[in-house]
């Protein structure tokens, strides 16, 4: 029986890892209205002391039923002078003329931009992003997702954090929307397996390893000197997971990589159905997860992943579904059967206490952990698609072929 209970060590150090190791980044600086506080924060890219003019970049491929919520959050951010830059990636859904009919209200004005046509070794996303730094006018740039909506103060505050941290590039953690059933059960599992590989994004990303780097495509802030001086999304030109390799240019060129919080602030519906989070999580998951590790490790990511996603979340309770039907009771001796349901029961109990308290962090209902062994399933197969899917890459009817993860850098 001891022997059961020390078996049970690898899921009571998970739970204890995830519960008390993991940390997440510290929230933006507050703003109050009535006082203008840049005015006292050091400046930094020659700005001085006033606020600087954003360049908001949003690129858009059909987000028809995205775009007027995120542009009408934006053009409502309390900030002094700010443009937003649609890039209409040849949408077919009206994204465009949607775009147009918001109104600018407290920016500048709202431009939308043709998207040209996607050149070779280019994917979408890089390509929509760098049209807009190309047209923009601001002496910062903002890229954010046509997903996301933003509170009024976010922008403010986002700019007392950038230079609060002195930071070339400031990424921001916001809150996911979860509104549906699958959402709610899948997004917590992706999400908690990036925590083992970065369990305190803010600490990572101040260290001095670029592959440590991480960064939110749904919030990338950052001084336009320090942009161009990375090379801009041209950079970053054939990624999948472009935020992230965007980052690991700032920290390989020495600059600053800074990480907060914004849940408060920022808010995003990355997918809406089960048919899309298995599409979206399938074209970068794996390619995502090599890119943080040395080339030599690269091969043994994806069968390690997938391998430790089944034992640790699919075989405690599957043993203890057959063992409770008494499918081994007759084939195996007493003691070993007590064996198996003590361990079993003890890893199921932890992985639940685990799955609950972190969909409950997420904004999910904790009871979602129960349903741990289903999300644990679909998710080694969203694993799984993403590994045996390669190098090629299809997303919202464009099909690539982007470098194998050995020949990235």
């Amino acid at each position: 029986m001891s022997l059961a209970v020390a078996a049970t060590l690898p899921w009571i150090a998970a739970l204890l890892f995830v519960r008390f190791r993991t940390r997440f980044p510290t929230e933006l600086p507050s703003w109050d209205s009535s006082e203008d506080r840049v005015a006292g924060a050091a400046g930094t890219d020659g700005v001085g002391g006033s606020w600087p003019k954003v360049s908001v970049v949003v690129p858009a491929r059909d987000e028809a039923h995205n775009i007027v919520r995120c542009l009408e959050s934006l053009a409502a951010s309390d900030y002094p002078d700010f443009e937003i830059l649609v890039v209409d990636d040849r949408s077919t859904d009206g994204t465009g003329d949607l775009a147009r009919a918001v109104a600018p209200r407290r920016s500048r004005g709202i431009r939308v931009l043709e998207g040209e046509r996607l050149p070779d070794g280019w994917l979408g996303k890089p390509w929509a992003c760098i049209q807009g730094a190309r047209a923009a006018t601001g002496d910062t740039l903002l890229f954010t997702d046509a997903d996301t909506v933003h509170q009024p103060r976010l922008l403010r505050r986002a700019i007392l954090g950038m230079r609060e941290e002195r930071a070339d590039l400031l990424t921001l953690m916001g809150r996911q929307l979860m509104e549906s059933f699958w959402e709610r059960l899948l997004q917590p599992h992706v999400f908690l397996g990036m925590l083992f590989r970065f369990p305190d994004f803010e600490r990572v990303a101040g260290n001095d390893r670029w592959r440590d780097a991480i960064a939110n495509g749904q919030y990338i802030l950052m001084p336009a000197a320090s942009y161009w001086a990375v090379g801009g999304h041209e950079a970053v030109r054939d990624e999948v997971v472009e935020d992230l390799a965007l980052a690991q240019q700032v920290k390989r060129a020495g600059m600053r990589l800074r990480v907060r919080s914004a849940e408060c602030g920022l808010a995003t519906r990355m997918y809406r159905s089960l048919r899309e989070i298995v599409a979206g999580w399938s074209k970068n998951l794996m390619l995502g997860g090599q890119q943080t590790f040395p080339r030599w490790m690269r091969p043994l990511v994806p069968p390690m992943s997938l391998a430790g996603s089944f034992f640790l979340w699919l075989v405690p309770p599957s043993v203890l579904l057959f063992v409770g039907l008494g499918v081994l009771l007759d084939a195996w001796p007493v003691a070993s059967v007590a064996a198996l349901l003590t361990w079993s029961t003890v890893a199921v109990a932890a992985s639940l206490v685990q799955f609950g308290w972190f969909a409950r962090r997420l904004g999910a209902p904790g009871w979602y952990g129960l349903l741990y062994p289903l999300g644990a399933g679909v998710t080694s197969f969203i694993l799984a698609r993403s590994w045996l899917r390669g190098t090629r890459v299809r997303w919202k009817g464009r099909e690539y072929r982007v470098p194998t993860a050995s020949d990235r850098a």
